[in-house]
């Protein structure tokens, strides 16, 4: 006789990262200072007088590198160079034992839910995908440039600026690969039943640090996820805006971007999924 079986589906939570500042030191600044160039002035003299010309930041920083690379090959950007650059990257404290740790956390008091890793960054991709910690990750989206036949970066394939940031946001929640949406960039838009959803909304937490994170916290919230806001301890000019996080009701949380496994803001990432666990 056969036996009616109900297939059992594993509810799934997001935890999705800013990158820059909030799990490492600015990468971009970083890979710069790597090569050669003083970073506080390719920041304050090459990108600052595009941005007070109405360029959006994240293109603005972009083409002042394009236009670094051409004008010097000593500070040539190419494929490699950015890949190599990768594997000494810096990150905060904790962060390297961060993602095992959780793992290990839900798969003993909620093995039944899966815990998945994903990267939403302004920065450069061919950094942050080569970097030690990637292989937490299920997808990582940020900025890309187009390269030429010898490797040289010659112009931006894909600007992830403010509120694209979102977008990203809906894939991860419609189960929409990086891959996947190269083949189609519209299916992000098309509408999905609710219990199509891969990951809802409200199962997902966003931890970021800037005003460029504003987007994600204000969607992750809207939707009854959870926003958690970082700062480095280290940079008393950024506490101020980081408070201010807090003071306009754009987050739920604000902690210093210290990973360590007794830190505050481990608890605080391990009471998130605590309560969205619980829901489920």
């Amino acid at each position: 006789m056969l036996l009616n079986k109900k297939v059992f589906r594993m509810q799934k939570i997001a935890l999705v990262f800013d990158f820059d500042d909030t799990l490492a030191p600015d990468s971009t600044s970083a890979f710069i200072e790597w090569i050669g160039v003083d970073a506080q002035d390719f920041w304050e003299n090459q990108v600052g007088p595009l941005c007070h010309d109405s360029w959006d930041p994240v293109p603005a920083y972009l083409y002042s590198l394009l236009r670094l690379s051409n004008e010097n090959e000593k500070y040539r950007i190419t494929r490699q160079r950015l890949e190599e650059f990768a594997s000494y990257l810096k990150f905060h404290k904790g962060v390297m034992k961060i993602f095992p740790f959780l793992l290990n956390n839900i798969a003993i008091h909620h093995p039944e839910i899966s815990l998945e890793f994903y990267i939403i960054s302004s920065g450069i991709g061919d950094i942050i995908r080569n970097c030690r910690i990637q292989k937490f990750f299920r997808d990582i989206w940020a900025c890309d440039f187009h390269y030429n036949e010898e490797g040289l970066a010659v112009f931006p394939k894909n600007i992830v600026s403010f509120t694209d940031k979102t977008r990203y946001l809906f894939q991860i929640s419609k189960g929409i690969s990086r891959e996947a949406s190269k083949a189609d960039h519209y299916a992000v838009n098309r509408r999905v039943s609710s219990n199509e959803y891969r990951i809802p909304l409200q199962n997902m937490i966003f931890v970021g640090d800037g005003l460029t994170d504003v987007p994600c916290f204000s969607v992750i919230r809207r939707h009854g996820g959870i926003a958690i806001g970082v700062y480095d301890k280290h940079r008393r000019e950024r506490w101020a805006k980081a408070w201010n996080f807090l003071e306009e009701d754009r987050i739920d949380n604000l902690l210093s971007a210290d990973y360590s496994l007794d830190s505050d803001l481990t608890r605080s990432m391990l009471m998130a999924i605590e309560s969205i666990a619980t829901k489920l």
